[in-house]
C-alpha cells in the first residue's frame, strides 16, 4: 500500500470507474492482464465520479500547455484507478514499461512531450525508478469526445 499512501500524502484521489457519455458503448476492458503484464487501454482525464473531464479541445488553440499537462496528470490518476480495480493493489505494479501519449493538437503544434510530462512526472514521483518508462508523445488531429489528452500504457506486474 505504499503507492496509495503516497497518493494520500499528495492529496490525490483516484476516480471511480469510467462512466461513458450517454449513448456511448465501450466494448473493451480498461485493463487486460496477460501473464506478468497489464495492458492499459487509452484513458483520458476523469472527474472523481468517473465521467470524462476537461479540458476539451486542441492544445495550443483551445487548451494551454499547462492545462494539457494537468489533463495528463489527471489521466495518470484515471489509469491508476483502473489498475487498482484490476490488480487490487497498486504495489503490484513492478515497473512502468511503455507509455503512449496522444495530444489533441492544433496544426503546427510540436510540444506534445511537455504535455505528456504531466503523466510521466506523477508516475515517476509515485514509483521512483520503477516509474521510469519508455514513452511516445504524439499529436493527433482529434481525440474521442474532444479530450485534450489520451494515454495508454503497459506495466510489468507482480503476482
Amino acid at each position: 500500500m505504499k503507492i496509495e499512501a503516497r497518493l494520500e500524502e499528495l492529496g490525490l484521489v483516484l476516480p471511480e470507474a469510467t462512466k461513458a457519455p450517454p449513448g456511448v458503448v465501450l466494448p473493451f476492458s480498461p485493463v487486460r492482464i496477460e501473464g506478468d503484464r497489464a495492458y492499459v487501454s487509452g484513458h483520458g482525464a476523469q472527474n472523481p465520479d468517473g465521467s470524462v473531464a476537461g479540458p476539451f479541445g486542441k492544445v495550443d488553440a483551445d487548451v494551454t500547455i499547462e492545462e494539457g499537462y494537468a489533463a495528463a496528470r489527471s489521466t495518470a490518476l484515471a489509469i491508476l484507478g483502473d489498475l487498482k480495480r484490476a490488480l487490487g493493489d497498486l504495489d503490484r505494479v513492478a515497473a512502468w514499461l511503455r507509455v503512449f501519449g496522444m495530444v489533441n493538437s492544433s496544426p503546427g503544434f510540436g510540444l506534445q512531450p511537455m504535455v505528456i510530462n504531466g503523466f510521466s512526472d506523477l508516475i515517476i514521483q509515485l514509483y521512483g525508478a520503477d516509474g521510469a518508462h519508455a514513452r511516445s508523445a504524439v499529436g493527433m488531429a482529434a481525440l474521442p469526445f474532444g479530450m485534450a489528452v489520451e494515454i495508454e500504457a503497459e506495466v510489468l506486474i507482480r503476482p
